[in-house]
């Protein structure tokens, strides 16, 4: 019998994979298509998934050394002024998407995962100890058991429907958006900016969601190739034997979208390059995201426009924080419930990116009233306060799990800390191991009874700790599950510690 069989070697399935090796589960990972995709779904990561990335030193596979945060961003076609706000987090890693699923599948295959191309499944049964399924591969069905089973088999999840989870939400098919690589030549852009140079309009950001009456309009030079996409509102359904997209229907959509013929010319270098027409938004949140032993990450468990890049920040992290706590089960540590917190935490976070990137796609929307609607919120995003709150939201920053003290960081993101020696945080989290940092240099014997479950770094900082920490005690996942900012903590302090320990990390050895 398989621990666990992963549905879906996309990036959530192989994310899920890796953090599961690094906590000594080996699982089965079944993809149905032969040959990973040359399809590029997005173009880069935006958000805290950068940092995750950074913490388990997969970033430096990708970009190298991770990026400051970025100065500027977009929110429903509007421009965030990040150099207003104290606490930037906005970080933003521009690789594409085959390019981050290929790395994390040779991570996941240096840790010992199996993976099953050309692999599908197709039906799925479960009683209280295991789940059954049936996969037809290239030589035939055959049958598994798995003590669990995780779809991270996309929007259309097999998985969430043989599991009988509902997938309730809208569809909205007012728009089509043409997306492609292509050239644009050089005397349209502007060497200042980066931008675009559109007569009639005049620069355009790069980056940047530009609305007109008509439509959209979005110019991204990427290092990988040019890419323009155009979205319009249409009355038009698609018809059902609709030819493959062209360069041209990409001028044509520009053309309505700018009212300006723009040059655009073949894409450079080998590819696979994008050339993608889509109708409509899909916003849909599954009823639960686990069923028995059945659970659900990424796009089978939500799906939303994809405005504001924040689909892969999701999706990730969803993998992250069921990983451990998965492995944690299969252990048999656990402590009750802790399984169950995968979704009572993510899905409050789910409804949060539902929520914001609803509200982005009704201000790109056509019409008077959205104008008016845009120029009050254009105010808004001058003052500080706003921008902050916005820019938090959409990095995923303003993430607060359920925290056990009133310690202001006890359930948020670990910040960025760097020891005296210069050591990086990231560089301690790459194993995936809960830890324990202790400043004060007086914890030790705390975490003695924990000590198979949770590392001990002791040490100094370098002074720049958010909240003035002088302990943290980090989950897997990268949240904080208890702080202290005292020069040495009391007994209250002491045994609040014991109470996070053994809320997410079991009973202690000697219990």
């Amino acid at each position: 019998m398989e621990d666990v069989v992963i549905a879906g070697a996309g990036p959530n399935g192989l994310m899920l994979a890796c953090e599961l090796a690094l906590a000594g589960i080996r699982p089965l990972v079944l993809e149905r298509l032969p040959e990973p995709t040359t399809e590029n779904r997005a173009n880069g990561l935006v958000g805290q998934v950068v940092r995750l990335l950074d913490r388990r030193g997969l970033h430096e596979r990708l970009a190298g050394p991770i990026a400051p945060p970025v100065p500027g961003f977009v929110f429903g076609a509007l421009r965030l002024d990040l150099t207003l706000v104290d606490r930037n987090s906005l970080t933003v890693l521009g690789v594409p998407q085959r390019r981050i699923a290929a790395m994390l599948e040779e991570r996941a295959t240096e840790l010992g995962v199996e993976i099953r191309r050309g692999h599908e499944l197709t039906a799925l049964t479960q009683d209280t100890d295991a789940v059954t399924l049936d996969v037809t591969g290239p030589d035939g069905p055959y049958r598994l058991q798995t003590r669990y089973h995780v779809g991270a088999d996309g929007g259309r999840s097999v998985t969430r429907k043989l599991a009988g989870i509902g997938f309730p939400g809208v569809t909205e098919d007012r728009t089509v958006s043409h997306s492609a690589n292509v050239t644009v030549p050089a005397e349209f852009t502007d060497p200042a900016s980066g931008g675009l140079r559109v007569p009639g309009h005049g620069v355009i950001p790069p980056f940047f969601h530009y609305r007109t009456g008509t439509g959209l309009f979005a110019y991204a030079p990427f290092p990988t190739g040019t890419l323009v996409t155009a979205m319009e509102w249409t009355d038009d359904e698609e018809a059902e034997d609709e030819p493959p997209m062209t360069l041209d229907d990409q001028r044509a959509s520009i053309r309505r979208v700018l009212g300006f013929d723009l040059p655009l010319g073949e894409p450079e270098g080998d590819g696979p390059h994008l050339l993608r027409r889509l109708r409509g938004r899909n916003t849909r949140l599954a009823e639960k995201f686990r069923e028995g032993r059945v659970l659900l990450v990424g796009d089978a468990a939500h799906v939303h426009s994809a405005i504001g890049g924040p689909g892969l920040n999701l999706g990730l992290q969803d993998a992250v924080a069921l990983g451990w706590k998965l492995a944690a089960t299969l252990h048999g540590w656990a402590p009750d419930g802790l399984l169950d917190t995968y979704e009572s935490e993510r899905r409050p976070v789910a409804e949060r990116v539902v929520m914001h990137t609803q509200a982005q796609s009704a201000l790109i929307s056509p019409g008077g009233d959205v104008t008016a609607l845009r120029e009050l919120f254009g105010e808004l995003l001058r003052l500080p306060s706003a921008v902050q709150h916005i820019a938090d939201l959409m990095s995923g920053a303003d993430v607060r799990y359920e925290p056990g003290t009133d310690h202001p960081l006890d359930g948020r993101w670990a910040p960025d800390l760097v020891l005296a020696d210069g050591t990086r945080l990231a560089e301690l989290t790459t194993t995936a191991r809960p830890l324990l940092l202790d400043f004060t240099g007086s914890l030790g014997d705390e975490r003695h009874g924990w000590r198979d479950r949770v590392d001990l770094v002791s040490g100094h900082t370098n002074g720049d700790a958010d909240g003035d920490a002088t302990a943290l005690l980090i989950r897997p996942d990268g949240y904080v599950a208890w702080a202290s900012s005292s020069a040495r903590p009391d007994d209250t302090e002491r045994k609040a510690l014991h109470a996070a320990l053994e809320r997410w990390f079991g009973r202690p050895l000697d219990a």
